[in-house]
């Protein structure tokens, strides 16, 4: 059973203690409370004010383990904060897989004060499980697949609107980097690992995929730039910088252009695109 007091307790210190800084926000001069309010949280976890207000208060719902995960992600949980939020919710501790579900809160700090760059935090099975908007603009929404497809490895060896983003030119060793990734990612989690449930399943849907897995390529150093390919902006080259957590179980990308270049210039514009000219499908993210 959730213990609705102290988990409100727990929420309540937990905002208080963030400070818009934290977080990406401005702080203001009319800002009169230490932390953060309660409907700039909301925002983060992406839920109604009204529906976080009424868990502080204490007097909401049970709380489900998706919005306990948005709660920790919105407020910047350590992995040991998250586990002690999902047993005040009534819930099992969420089964700790390489740290793929959970994003640090450091990454988090640099993604927040990454807001008017492309940029976003993918699990080592290539689920995005943060973006900016810049990023969605370049990319499309990919946090928005569920199932296989939130892999963007999958997405690339079966959906061909997702190939869209990158020349066709550029495909064949875009594909090889691919199934490079995978091909490390399973090595380390062993065979009974999701990284090896995503291997069998794309060696079953795609004869690409298993063709360049029997070769066991293996990445190598930081790859030149890449072209990307927008449809209001057209091509764009940029580089491409990761920092990856300590069990490289993530990583967080982000992407930039040479200064004084066309390609410059069009990254700069993709934060002032309206939501609706983004990309319509989610990319490869690497």
């Amino acid at each position: 059973m959730a213990d609705r007091a102290a988990l409100a307790a727990f929420l309540r210190a937990r905002r208080e203690a963030l400070q818009p800084e934290d977080v990406g926000l401005p702080r203001g001069r009319r800002r009169r409370t230490g932390g953060l309010r309660r409907e700039e949280v909301a925002a983060l976890c992406d839920l109604s004010a009204d529906y976080y207000g009424r868990l502080e208060q204490p007097r909401g719902p049970h709380p489900s383990e998706q919005m306990l995960a948005a709660l920790a992600r919105g407020l910047r949980l350590s992995l040991e904060e998250r586990d002690h939020l999902f047993r005040l919710g009534g819930h099992a501790v969420p089964r700790r897989v390489r740290r793929a579900d959970h994003v640090d809160p450091g990454t988090m700090r640099i993604l927040d004060r990454l807001e008017d760059t492309p940029a976003l935090v993918m699990n080592h099975l290539g689920e995005t499980l943060r973006q900016t908007r810049p990023a969605v603009a370049l990319l499309g929404d990919t946090m928005a697949y569920t199932g296989p497809a939130r892999s963007a490895h999958y997405r690339w060896f079966t959906d061909p609107a997702a190939r869209l983003v990158r020349p066709p030119d550029d495909h064949a060793e875009h594909s090889r980097l691919m199934v490079a990734d995978l091909h490390g990612a399973r090595t380390r989690d062993g065979a009974d690992s999701r990284a090896a449930e995503l291997v069998d399943v794309l060696g079953r849907e795609s004869a690409e995929f298993a063709a360049i897995w029997r070769e066991h390529p293996v990445l190598g150093p930081v790859c030149a730039p890449k072209r990307f390919l927008h449809p209001q902006l057209g091509e764009m080259e940029l580089h491409c910088q990761t920092l990856h957590d300590p069990e490289r179980s993530q990583r967080l990308v982000v992407y930039t252009a040479t200064p004084g270049t066309e390609s410059d210039t069009d990254l700069r514009l993709l934060s002032l695109l309206p939501d609706h000219l983004s990309q319509n499908q989610g990319a490869s993210g690497r």
